[in-house]
């Protein structure tokens, strides 16, 4: 194999083993990933045939050697710039021993979700400080503009200086009132792996949710996540065709689902829902399973999965889980009922998937003119290229 062909091999094999040393040794997700990606540069430009011995441990020595050099030059910069004033930072303060789970970034993800902060807030500045998502990466999921987020990102700091609040490891017996916080930064790192194809990701959002579950093993929601998670996971190698295009849910092949993750998720669901007290992700993780186990998309319980996100608007009351209704509504009576729910619902202009299933439900009802505006619309918001290649091919099934 050639020089790149194996970079390529142990990239894809071993990056997410690397990261995790890369963020154990240097305690910051997005230098981690920076000096990885430096080290990849360097490895292309540096390697012969054949390659290092040992490429894992070639690059972290080149990663972490970029982290250094990083990190100088940034201390260089700020000691230029001292004289223009103290920038707003956030430091994280722990405390050896107060939360024993043995994983930094949990401990960091528990520290970041003060209560002193809005939520909102909260799962923002964890998204930005421990995972190292950019403010448009965030603002996306918040379906916000990326200034409005910033701003949101630029308060919360500021509060967090002028209050003096100091971002510390939480003990045990408070960890309850931060759980929320928490719960959702591990659903939307999971999110933005789902939607990128990011397999590190999403396998980094389910072991945080399964420490989350472990550490809090009476509280019925973080139960609920982790079925959720697993559950949306079970069914990640059938979602894209061979050429990288989307494959709607029910025209996937069935049997690429996972069925080991299903059965472990429908047990994690049976024992959060036998606590008593259900919530948003337990509710999620209900629709999910009633999906996961129909035996076909024929077969598919809608009125059950439709009653089920009727259940979640009383406790959700968002513009998501109403569309995600209307369109359960739709499955299960017509798509004019699902259509007429659709049009009431305001706040998603910009989100491409509201416009997409506008345009679905449009199209089923013989109406191909507005189908194909709203097509249009939902091309121009999506982010993903696989999402505007569908989208694309539905309007040229349009004409």
């Amino acid at each position: 194999m050639t020089a790149g062909a194996v970079l390529h091999e142990v990239y894809q094999r071993d990056r997410a083993r690397m990261l995790a040393a890369l963020i154990r040794a240097l305690g910051d997700f997005e230098l981690a990933e920076d000096a990885l990606q430096d080290a990849c540069a360097l490895a292309l430009a540096k390697w012969g045939d054949p390659p290092p011995d040992d490429p894992v441990a070639w690059l972290l020595t080149a990663a972490r050697n970029s982290a250094i050099d990083r990190l100088r030059r940034a201390r260089v910069g700020r000691e230029k710039l001292a004289g223009l004033g103290p920038p707003e930072t956030v430091t994280v303060m722990t405390e050896p021993g107060l939360l024993a789970v043995g994983d930094e970034r949990l401990s960091l993800v528990f520290a970041c979700c003060h209560p002193a902060l809005a939520e909102d807030a909260r799962v923002a500045l964890t998204l930005q400080a421990v995972v190292g998502l950019t403010a448009g990466q965030i603002a996306r999921m918040f379906l916000v503009g990326e200034s409005t987020l910033a701003q949101r990102l630029v308060r919360a700091k500021r509060k967090i200086r002028d209050a003096g609040i100091r971002l510390r490891v939480p003990a045990e017996d408070v960890l309850p009132e931060r759980l929320s916080g928490v719960l959702a930064v591990t659903y939307l790192i999971f999110t933005q792996g789902y939607t990128a194809g990011a397999e590190p990701l999403r396998r980094e959002a389910i072991r945080l949710g399964k420490l989350v579950a472990a550490l809090l093993p009476d509280q019925p929601e973080a139960l609920g996540l982790v079925a959720l998670l697993l559950l949306h996971d079970s069914r990640s190698a059938a979602r894209f065709d061979p050429d990288g295009d989307t494959v709607l849910l029910a025209d996937q092949d069935r049997s690429r689902w996972d069925a080991v993750e299903i059965a472990d998720a429908v047990v994690l669901l049976d024992r959060a829902l036998s606590l008593g007290r259900p919530g948003r992700y337990q509710l999620q993780a209900a629709i999910a399973a009633l999906h996961a186990q129909a035996p076909s998309a024929e077969r598919t319980d809608w009125p059950g999965i439709a009653g089920l996100y009727g259940q979640l608007l009383a406790v959700d009351p968002s513009p998501v889980v109403a569309l995600n209704h209307a369109v359960a509504v739709a499955m299960a009576t017509t798509p004019g009922e699902g259509l007429a729910l659709i049009d009431r619902i305001t706040g998603l202009d910009r989100y491409h998937l509201m416009h997409a299933a506008r345009a679905d439900l449009l199209r089923r009802l013989d109406r191909p003119t507005e189908a194909a505006t709203a097509y249009r619309r939902a091309h121009e918001l999506a982010v993903s290229p696989a999402d505007r290649r569908f989208l694309a091919g539905r309007l040229r099934e349009l004409g």
